[in-house]
């Protein structure tokens, strides 16, 4: 069995960390899988490989100085490098043979880049099975319609799609209702709940060693994930040092990001000089390691980052971006209505709330809220047995076919 899977990334780590996740997933579940990664992060060859994955890496993509994509590091037409990206994963797919494509979250790709190979397949006698994986939140219904009737994804899917899988739970966000898919696409729409997250090689007790952590000292952990737009939660947080209590014994540990910009890497390094309880870092390929270990976490609102707070159960203080779009506020402003995390608005966003807010999290008269519905994390057995049905329902197909050409062979 070989799965594809086409993951865009262009601005953080949120879809290929997600990805990821379920490669892994699939590839301890089935046995002699082959899974190939088509991909343009630049951070792609930090995370550690399973057997049985392998990635195509595409040159990169990013947003020149007036906001519109371009290319990243090469010099080369923005129109050259999109049509190179389309060619190399047009020739992948033709070399690689998958029997499932799974394309995160564009329907026809970055700027159309999947549609010719789409169009290809196609035309195949036995084509692969095409599923389009979606995070639980786009963007406001407004928005995300508005662009989905511009750029043809309703037709899109209709055309080319099998299957529509949302890592998420129709109870949070329903988004056949929101985003008002047509009957024909609400059909191959199957719900899967939330990723759930497990730490990676070491456990609580092994990261609170590496850290040099007394066993009666409360750790607070600090992410922003890609980073590049994260220097101003960081920032407040550090600032709101001062405010914590000097009898709390509090650690912290901050990453930065690998695509926050090095001048504010630097910035916020000689701003945490003064405190010797602080340790600040770019980059770890075990950030659900160091989430496991943690008192409490404080970070921005994405999928994947709210997917590990819950798998681990940690009470978080959680900043959401609100541009370019604003699914991360959705998302926070429905779990903190529940009860499973604390939100701040970012505009809201001050030193003093923060650490406080960091504080009700780590202090013991905090009151646990009830729960108002059990959280659903299956995502990946669920889309273990969509994979397992999707592979059986194309075998059924090839060997009907073959069963009736060899009939036709012999004169029935």
């Amino acid at each position: 069995m070989k799965i594809m899977v086409y993951s865009h990334d262009t601005y953080g780590l949120g879809n290929l960390r997600r990805m990821l996740a379920i490669c892994r997933y699939l590839l301890e579940a089935i046995p002699k899988l082959s899974i190939l990664l088509v991909c343009s992060s630049p951070v792609v060859h930090s995370f550690r490989m399973p057997k049985g994955l392998d990635y195509i890496k595409l040159p990169c993509i990013g947003r020149n100085e007036c906001g519109q994509l371009a290319a990243k590091y090469l010099e080369t037409e923005t129109e050259e490098i999109f049509k190179l990206r389309s060619e190399l994963i047009k020739v992948t797919t033709i070399n690689f043979k998958p029997d499932i494509i799974l394309v995160d979250k564009k329907p026809y790709g970055l700027q159309e880049e999947l549609k010719a190979t789409l169009e290809q397949i196609k035309n195949y006698d036995y084509p692969p099975k095409v599923v389009l994986l979606l995070r639980d939140i786009l963007d406001t219904s407004e928005k995300t319609t508005t662009e989905w009737k511009a750029k043809g994804y309703y037709t899109g899917i209709e055309m080319f799609y099998d299957q529509v899988w949302v890592v998420g739970m129709k109870e949070v966000f329903d988004i056949t209702k929101e985003y008002k898919f047509p009957a024909s696409i609400s059909d191959k729409v199957k719900y899967c709940g939330y990723i759930r997250r497990t730490a990676e090689r070491k456990n609580r007790y092994e990261i609170r060693q590496e850290l040099n952590f007394n066993p009666d000292e409360q750790f607070v952990l600090v992410t922003t994930g890609g980073g590049a737009d994260g220097y101003h939660l960081i920032d407040n947080y550090i600032s709101g040092l001062n405010h914590l209590p000097k009898a709390h014994k509090i650690k912290s540990l901050i990453i930065c990001g690998p695509e926050m910009p090095q001048e504010k890497q630097q910035a916020l390094h000689r701003k945490v000089k003064q405190y010797s309880h602080v340790k600040i870092i770019e980059f770890t390929n075990e950030l659900t390691s160091y989430m496991n270990a943690a008192d409490t976490i404080v970070s921005m609102g994405g999928y994947n980052t709210v997917c590990e707070i819950l798998s681990f159960g940690k009470p978080a203080v959680i900043v959401p971006r609100i541009q370019p779009v604003k699914e991360q506020l959705i998302r926070a402003e429905y779990m903190d209505k529940v009860g499973l995390i604390k939100a701040i608005h970012p505009d809201l966003l001050n030193p003093e709330n923060l650490s406080q807010a960091v504080l009700e999290n780590l202090s013991t008269i905090r009151k646990e809220k009830p729960n108002m519905f059990k959280l659903d994390l299956n995502a990946l057995p669920r889309i273990l047995d969509l994979s397992y049905s999707l592979l059986s329902d194309k075998n059924l197909v090839i060997t009907i076919s073959l069963l009736i050409i060899l009939l036709m062979q012999n004169g029935y």
